[in-house]
């Protein structure tokens, strides 16, 4: 039982990844250096923190993105 456990949790922690690099696909940044993808994500992560009107519009942005799916 522990080894299946131990498979899930490695299966879930696969899929999350991927589908965090498909964010990164979406957001037309797939041929950007790591290094810059990197600091744009440390960076909006320090100004969220410091920012709820930046966490705002940042989640805006991103669900009009996720709304266009389907056109």
């Amino acid at each position: 039982m522990r080894r299946s456990s131990s498979t899930d949790i490695r299966r879930q922690d696969t899929r999350e990844k991927i589908e965090l690099g498909g964010l990164i696909v979406k957001a037309g940044l797939r041929y950007e250096k790591r290094a810059l993808l990197l600091g744009l994500l440390i960076d909006a992560g320090l100004r969220i923190q410091a920012d709820d009107a930046e966490r705002v519009r940042l989640t805006a942005i991103g669900a009009g993105a996720f709304g266009r799916d389907g056109e």
